[in-house]
Protein backbone atom coordinates (compact mmCIF):
# COMPACT_ATOMS: atom_id res chain seq x y z
CA UNK A 1 0.00 0.00 0.00
CA UNK A 2 1.26 3.77 -0.82
CA UNK A 3 1.98 6.25 2.02
CA UNK A 4 -0.48 8.94 0.67
CA UNK A 5 0.98 11.57 2.95
CA UNK A 6 4.75 11.59 1.23
CA UNK A 7 3.56 10.34 -2.24
CA UNK A 8 3.57 12.92 -5.06
CA UNK A 9 -0.72 13.76 -5.31
CA UNK A 10 -0.91 13.54 -8.92
CA UNK A 11 0.81 10.17 -8.99
CA UNK A 12 -1.82 8.91 -6.33
CA UNK A 13 -5.03 10.43 -8.19
CA UNK A 14 -3.74 8.34 -11.08
CA UNK A 15 -3.64 5.31 -8.96
CA UNK A 16 -6.77 5.56 -8.00
CA UNK A 17 -8.24 6.50 -11.51
CA UNK A 18 -6.29 2.68 -12.22
CA UNK A 19 -7.82 0.49 -9.17
CA UNK A 20 -11.24 2.35 -10.33
CA UNK A 21 -10.77 0.89 -14.08
CA UNK A 22 -10.12 4.27 -16.15
CA UNK A 23 -7.02 2.80 -17.74
CA UNK A 24 -7.12 4.28 -20.69
CA UNK A 25 -6.55 7.19 -22.46
CA UNK A 26 -9.67 7.75 -25.47
CA UNK A 27 -8.25 11.42 -26.58
CA UNK A 28 -5.06 11.29 -28.33
CA UNK A 29 -3.74 14.06 -26.41
CA UNK A 30 -4.34 14.02 -22.46
CA UNK A 31 -7.00 16.56 -21.27
CA UNK A 32 -6.62 18.39 -18.03
CA UNK A 33 -10.15 18.11 -16.78
CA UNK A 34 -9.45 20.33 -13.57
CA UNK A 35 -8.10 23.28 -15.81
CA UNK A 36 -10.29 26.16 -16.25
CA UNK A 37 -11.48 26.48 -19.74
CA UNK A 38 -9.91 29.69 -21.47
CA UNK A 39 -12.72 32.02 -22.43
CA UNK A 40 -12.62 34.07 -25.23
CA UNK A 41 -14.17 37.53 -25.04
CA UNK A 42 -15.01 38.37 -29.07
CA UNK A 43 -16.58 42.04 -29.50
CA UNK A 44 -20.06 42.22 -30.84
CA UNK A 45 -20.62 43.33 -34.28
CA UNK A 46 -22.40 46.87 -34.20
CA UNK A 47 -25.79 46.06 -35.65
CA UNK A 48 -26.48 49.38 -38.05
CA UNK A 49 -29.80 50.77 -36.86
CA UNK A 50 -32.20 53.46 -38.59
CA UNK A 51 -34.44 56.08 -36.99
CA UNK A 52 -37.95 55.48 -37.90
CA UNK A 53 -40.83 57.33 -36.23
CA UNK A 54 -43.17 54.44 -35.96
CA UNK A 55 -46.16 56.45 -34.51
CA UNK A 56 -46.18 58.54 -37.62
CA UNK A 57 -45.31 56.26 -40.21
CA UNK A 58 -48.43 54.23 -40.69
CA UNK A 59 -50.29 57.48 -40.76
CA UNK A 60 -48.53 59.00 -43.79
CA UNK A 61 -48.98 55.33 -45.12
CA UNK A 62 -52.76 55.72 -44.78
CA UNK A 63 -53.08 59.12 -46.14
CA UNK A 64 -51.07 58.32 -49.02
CA UNK A 65 -54.04 55.29 -49.58
CA UNK A 66 -56.42 57.68 -48.60
CA UNK A 67 -55.13 59.69 -51.18
CA UNK A 68 -54.70 56.72 -54.08
CA UNK A 69 -58.52 55.55 -53.23
CA UNK A 70 -59.78 59.40 -53.65
CA UNK A 71 -58.15 59.57 -57.29
CA UNK A 72 -59.24 56.09 -57.94
CA UNK A 73 -63.16 56.51 -56.99
CA UNK A 74 -62.97 59.95 -58.74
CA UNK A 75 -62.15 58.39 -62.20
CA UNK A 76 -65.12 56.43 -62.26
CA UNK A 77 -68.15 57.53 -64.24
CA UNK A 78 -70.49 54.51 -63.56
CA UNK A 79 -71.12 52.11 -60.57
CA UNK A 80 -70.40 49.38 -62.91
CA UNK A 81 -66.96 51.41 -62.98
CA UNK A 82 -66.86 51.75 -59.33
CA UNK A 83 -67.39 48.33 -58.38
CA UNK A 84 -64.79 46.74 -60.70
CA UNK A 85 -62.38 49.48 -59.42
CA UNK A 86 -62.90 48.52 -55.60
CA UNK A 87 -62.44 45.17 -56.86
CA UNK A 88 -59.03 45.67 -58.32
CA UNK A 89 -58.36 47.68 -55.32
CA UNK A 90 -55.46 46.50 -52.98
CA UNK A 91 -55.10 48.79 -50.56
CA UNK A 92 -57.32 48.07 -47.13
CA UNK A 93 -56.22 44.98 -46.08
CA UNK A 94 -59.39 43.34 -44.81
CA UNK A 95 -59.70 42.68 -48.70
CA UNK A 96 -57.20 39.87 -48.04
CA UNK A 97 -58.91 38.31 -45.95
CA UNK A 98 -62.73 38.90 -46.91
CA UNK A 99 -64.20 36.53 -49.65
CA UNK A 100 -65.96 39.10 -51.77
CA UNK A 101 -66.28 42.59 -52.27
CA UNK A 102 -69.64 43.38 -50.98
CA UNK A 103 -70.68 46.50 -53.23
CA UNK A 104 -74.42 46.56 -53.56
CA UNK A 105 -77.97 45.58 -53.21
CA UNK A 106 -81.81 46.43 -53.68
CA UNK A 107 -83.18 48.43 -56.72
CA UNK A 108 -80.18 50.24 -58.64
CA UNK A 109 -83.30 52.85 -59.30
CA UNK A 110 -84.25 53.96 -55.89
CA UNK A 111 -84.04 57.18 -54.52
CA UNK A 112 -83.59 55.69 -51.22
CA UNK A 113 -80.26 54.42 -50.30
CA UNK A 114 -79.36 52.89 -46.69
CA UNK A 115 -75.95 52.85 -45.46
CA UNK A 116 -74.48 50.22 -43.43
CA UNK A 117 -71.10 49.66 -41.38
CA UNK A 118 -69.51 46.15 -43.14
CA UNK A 119 -70.61 42.82 -44.10
CA UNK A 120 -70.69 40.07 -42.05
CA UNK A 121 -69.81 36.02 -42.47
CA UNK A 122 -73.05 35.35 -44.24
CA UNK A 123 -72.86 38.88 -46.36
CA UNK A 124 -69.30 37.79 -46.98
CA UNK A 125 -70.33 34.80 -48.23
CA UNK A 126 -72.97 35.77 -50.66
CA UNK A 127 -71.23 38.96 -51.76
CA UNK A 128 -74.10 41.26 -51.18
CA UNK A 129 -74.87 43.19 -48.02
CA UNK A 130 -77.67 42.84 -45.32
CA UNK A 131 -78.55 38.96 -46.16
CA UNK A 132 -77.83 37.63 -42.68
CA UNK A 133 -80.06 37.68 -39.38
CA UNK A 134 -80.07 41.75 -39.34
CA UNK A 135 -80.48 41.61 -42.86
CA UNK A 136 -83.95 39.66 -42.37
CA UNK A 137 -84.76 42.17 -39.67
CA UNK A 138 -83.90 45.54 -41.57
CA UNK A 139 -86.43 44.22 -44.69
CA UNK A 140 -89.23 43.43 -41.79
CA UNK A 141 -88.26 46.97 -40.68
CA UNK A 142 -89.51 48.64 -43.89
CA UNK A 143 -91.82 46.07 -44.71
CA UNK A 144 -93.74 47.66 -41.74
CA UNK A 145 -93.79 51.21 -43.40
CA UNK A 146 -94.75 49.25 -46.70
CA UNK A 147 -91.36 49.39 -48.85
CA UNK A 148 -89.63 46.36 -49.83
CA UNK A 149 -85.60 46.13 -50.96
CA UNK A 150 -86.49 44.45 -54.01
CA UNK A 151 -88.72 47.43 -54.79
CA UNK A 152 -88.19 50.90 -52.86
CA UNK A 153 -84.53 50.79 -51.29
CA UNK A 154 -81.23 50.20 -52.46
CA UNK A 155 -78.24 49.31 -49.91
CA UNK A 156 -74.93 49.31 -49.76
CA UNK A 157 -72.02 49.99 -46.63
CA UNK A 158 -69.05 51.87 -45.50
CA UNK A 159 -66.77 49.39 -46.29
CA UNK A 160 -66.96 46.96 -48.38
CA UNK A 161 -64.87 44.07 -47.18
CA UNK A 162 -65.82 41.88 -43.91
CA UNK A 163 -63.31 42.36 -40.79
CA UNK A 164 -61.85 39.34 -39.20
CA UNK A 165 -64.61 37.87 -36.67
CA UNK A 166 -66.67 40.88 -37.29
CA UNK A 167 -64.62 42.79 -35.76
CA UNK A 168 -65.64 46.89 -35.58
CA UNK A 169 -63.74 48.78 -38.08
CA UNK A 170 -60.70 50.96 -37.78
CA UNK A 171 -60.38 54.11 -38.17
CA UNK A 172 -57.75 53.68 -40.58
CA UNK A 173 -59.61 51.55 -42.44
CA UNK A 174 -63.01 53.61 -42.77
CA UNK A 175 -60.52 56.45 -43.95
CA UNK A 176 -59.48 54.13 -47.04
CA UNK A 177 -62.58 53.24 -47.64
CA UNK A 178 -64.68 56.06 -47.11
CA UNK A 179 -63.97 57.91 -50.46
CA UNK A 180 -65.39 55.23 -52.82
CA UNK A 181 -69.10 54.98 -50.55
CA UNK A 182 -68.60 58.80 -51.05
CA UNK A 183 -68.11 58.43 -54.78
CA UNK A 184 -71.02 55.68 -54.41
CA UNK A 185 -73.35 58.34 -53.05
CA UNK A 186 -72.84 60.73 -55.92
CA UNK A 187 -73.19 58.26 -58.97
CA UNK A 188 -76.21 56.78 -57.40
CA UNK A 189 -77.48 60.35 -56.62
CA UNK A 190 -80.07 59.50 -54.17
CA UNK A 191 -82.89 61.94 -53.07
CA UNK A 192 -82.53 60.82 -49.33
CA UNK A 193 -80.23 58.33 -47.14
CA UNK A 194 -80.65 56.20 -44.26
CA UNK A 195 -77.16 55.80 -41.73
CA UNK A 196 -77.18 52.88 -40.71
CA UNK A 197 -75.53 52.14 -36.94
CA UNK A 198 -73.22 54.40 -35.46
CA UNK A 199 -69.98 53.78 -38.00
CA UNK A 200 -71.74 54.78 -40.60
CA UNK A 201 -73.32 58.04 -39.30
CA UNK A 202 -69.95 59.38 -37.76
CA UNK A 203 -67.94 58.32 -40.75
CA UNK A 204 -70.64 60.34 -42.96
CA UNK A 205 -71.28 63.30 -41.13
CA UNK A 206 -67.72 63.08 -39.83
CA UNK A 207 -68.69 63.29 -35.40
CA UNK A 208 -67.41 61.94 -32.73
CA UNK A 209 -71.09 61.85 -31.27
CA UNK A 210 -72.62 58.11 -30.62
CA UNK A 211 -75.29 57.18 -32.70
CA UNK A 212 -77.31 57.39 -29.37
CA UNK A 213 -77.17 60.77 -29.44
CA UNK A 214 -78.19 61.21 -32.79
CA UNK A 215 -80.08 58.68 -34.40
CA UNK A 216 -83.79 60.44 -35.22
CA UNK A 217 -82.13 63.59 -35.82
CA UNK A 218 -81.66 64.89 -40.37
CA UNK A 219 -78.58 65.86 -41.04
CA UNK A 220 -77.40 66.94 -44.15
CA UNK A 221 -74.84 65.14 -46.18
CA UNK A 222 -73.13 66.84 -49.29
CA UNK A 223 -72.46 64.69 -52.63
CA UNK A 224 -70.95 66.65 -55.19
CA UNK A 225 -72.99 69.28 -55.78
CA UNK A 226 -75.90 68.05 -53.72
CA UNK A 227 -76.94 68.27 -50.22
CA UNK A 228 -79.25 64.78 -49.57
CA UNK A 229 -81.42 64.56 -46.17
CA UNK A 230 -79.53 62.07 -44.39
CA UNK A 231 -81.48 59.98 -40.79
CA UNK A 232 -78.99 57.97 -38.53
CA UNK A 233 -80.63 55.28 -37.14
CA UNK A 234 -79.47 51.92 -34.95
CA UNK A 235 -78.20 48.86 -36.82
CA UNK A 236 -80.97 46.06 -37.40
CA UNK A 237 -77.80 44.12 -35.56
CA UNK A 238 -77.49 46.44 -32.90
CA UNK A 239 -81.58 46.14 -32.45
CA UNK A 240 -81.57 42.09 -32.34
CA UNK A 241 -78.93 42.77 -29.11
CA UNK A 242 -81.12 45.57 -27.63
CA UNK A 243 -84.72 44.67 -28.57
CA UNK A 244 -85.61 47.76 -26.18
CA UNK A 245 -84.74 50.21 -28.62
CA UNK A 246 -87.11 49.18 -31.59
CA UNK A 247 -89.41 51.53 -30.15
CA UNK A 248 -86.74 54.21 -30.86
CA UNK A 249 -86.60 53.13 -34.49
CA UNK A 250 -90.21 52.64 -35.25
CA UNK A 251 -90.17 56.68 -34.46
CA UNK A 252 -87.02 57.11 -36.56
CA UNK A 253 -88.90 55.20 -39.77
CA UNK A 254 -92.47 56.88 -39.62
CA UNK A 255 -90.40 60.15 -39.62
CA UNK A 256 -88.08 58.87 -42.51
CA UNK A 257 -91.60 57.63 -44.44
CA UNK A 258 -92.77 61.60 -43.99
CA UNK A 259 -89.64 62.98 -45.11
CA UNK A 260 -89.69 61.20 -48.45
CA UNK A 261 -93.36 61.38 -49.04
CA UNK A 262 -92.28 65.14 -48.79
CA UNK A 263 -89.50 65.48 -51.17
CA UNK A 264 -90.89 63.14 -53.69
Amino acid sequence: MHNNATQDPDLSLLEWYVMAGADEAIAEQPIDHFAKPETKSTPEKPVATVAIDSAQQPLVSAKSIEEDAHGIAKECNTLDELRQAMEKFDGCSLKKTAANTVFCDGNPDSDIMLIGEAPGMEEDRQGKPFVGASGQLLDKMFGAIGMSRAEDFYISNILPWRPPGNRKPSDMEVAICLPFILRHIELFDPKIIIMLGGTSASSLLDTKQGITRIRGRWQDIKAGNKTIPALPIYHPAYLLRQPQTKADTWLDLLSFKEKYQEIS
